[in-house]
């Protein structure tokens, strides 16, 4: 990068910079697979007028410009791969006003998604999405990516609660999405527009979302199948009887496996016929009507070849099963590169989903470790590098991802949960979009980036005939 952009930014921030040797590895990373990209420079913006003013300059002297919250995305969406400016929100970390009477909370982007909800926590109200990376992500982030969690089976995901953005557009204009009321019908919903847009539109600077009553009750159960495929049809069995859990989570035998040894007091779960568990969390105001909940999901679940099933019954308990669940992804990792596929269905499809790819395993001789928010219909299908050639991991892996994602497509679903499309499954776009869909998205980006700086090279893969 020439030196009169850095004289630049660092007279605009001071030692909010950093160039060269100062970049850390973690500003060059995030949690997919084992990419490093550094980028040539790194800014700590503290306020929006920070923000503009950087984004003004990048775009007059045409640098391009990479959000970044904590970097744990699992799609490279916060990588910068083409080098140019890492705009990190780190610095943007203040929780503005918790408004108990409206039920909202306005906070930046830098802010801990759990510190959130634990203030919000703190005077009786709930913030809902729960990442499993909530402990360490931004919300920012979560907006970036439309995340979601487990409680977005009863709950919904990030866009369910977002009133109102102020976004930073890649020019240096400053811009508030719509307003903080619950119906807003007045022009076109910028702020929709804006989640899950991955940083390529523009740089989320304020977030309003809305909140609700915290629920005073839960109870938590894990039940153990003989069958994957089982478990996965039990799913819709008890939406079928009309109850809605809060968590419903799918854990294959080797999940657990990999995970176990990385939690100090997680329980004894696994018998050698143990195939996989779902872990099924019910909240609310009425512990009676849990109770009765939780004993008809028993009554269920016993129509099926399961082993004995466990009612967690402290708190203690319930925050070592949860734990597990979250650190899955992480403890994977750990044993091995993986590529993560976000895989998304109709709940009633999710037994589908699963026999593809087991069929897919033996076809294409890859192990795969199977998790995910199973009353959504989203599982996680981690393909384990191990011992795979370099061939077949960079060659042959993409024709079976591609053959499962049209499995994917034909059975009603889609190619990202909640992960989002970032750098490493834009080339199977052409799977969720045709050309027309595609062309409507290059074009929203255009208007907002015409000069395409705004993190370029995610979500939208190039026009077919160009280079």
């Amino acid at each position: 990068m020439e030196e009169k952009h850095i004289k630049y930014l660092k007279n605009l921030l001071g030692n909010r910079v950093l160039t060269g040797s100062e970049i850390e590895a973690r500003y060059a990373s995030d949690h997919t697979e084992d990419f490093v990209f550094y980028p040539a420079i790194v800014v700590k913006p503290e306020t929006t007028k920070e923000v503009s003013s950087i984004m003004h300059y990048c775009y007059k002297n045409d640098l391009t410009v990479t959000p970044s919250g904590a970097r744990t995305g699992l799609s490279g969406g916060a990588l910068a791969n083409h080098g140019g400016v890492l705009l990190s929100m780190e610095r943007m970390n203040k929780i503005v006003q918790i408004d108990e009477e409206n039920h909202q909370v306005i906070t930046e982007p830098g802010v801990i998604t759990e510190e959130l909800q634990n203030a919000v926590k703190a005077v009786g109200l709930f913030y809902p999405p729960d990442p499993a990376s909530k402990g360490s992500c931004f919300i920012g982030g979560n907006i970036a990516e439309n995340s979601g969690g487990p409680k977005a089976v009863k709950y919904g995901v990030t866009k369910d609660w977002v009133l109102n953005l102020e976004i930073v557009l890649p020019n240096g204009e400053i811009l508030w999405t719509g307003a903080n009321v619950i119906k807003n019908a007045t022009g076109y919903n910028l702020t929709q527009l804006i989640i899950g847009s991955e940083g390529t539109l523009a740089v989320v600077t304020k977030i309003v979302l809305r909140l609700i009553p915290h629920p005073t009750h839960n109870v938590l159960l894990l039940v153990p199948f003989r069958n994957g495929v089982e478990a996965c049809e039990a799913v819709g069995k008890i939406f079928m009887a009309g109850i809605i859990p809060s968590g419903l989570e799918y854990m294959d035998r080797d999940a657990i496996i990999f995970t176990a040894p990385y939690v100090d007091d997680a329980p004894d779960l696994l018998k050698s016929d143990h195939d996989a568990h779902l872990l099924i969390e019910l909240d609310g105001f009425d512990l009676d009507v849990l109770m009765q909940e939780s004993e008809k999901i028993m009554e269920l679940a016993e129509q099926f070849d399961i082993d004995e099933i466990l009612f967690a019954e402290t708190e203690a308990q319930k925050e070592s099963l949860w734990r597990l669940r979250r650190k899955i992804g992480e403890c994977v990792k750990t044993h091995s590169t993986y590529k993560e596929e976000d895989t998304v269905v109709p709940r009633y499809e999710l037994p589908q989903l699963l026999k593809k790819v087991k069929e897919l395993e033996k076809k294409y001789g890859f192990k795969s470790v199977c998790y995910g928010h199973a009353g959504d219909g989203n599982l996680h299908v981690n393909i384990i590098r191990d011992q795979l050639s370099e061939d077949t991991w960079t060659y042959q892996l993409p024709e079976a991802i591609r053959e499962l994602f049209t499995e994917v497509v034909r059975l009603g679903g889609t190619i990202s949960g909640e992960h989002g499309i970032g750098l490493v499954q834009t080339p199977y776009m052409d799977l969720a979009f045709n050309e027309t869909g595609l062309d409507l998205m290059r074009a929203i980006k255009h208007v907002f980036d015409p000069k395409n700086l705004l993190n370029p090279g995610k979500i939208l893969p190039e026009k077919s005939g160009t280079t």
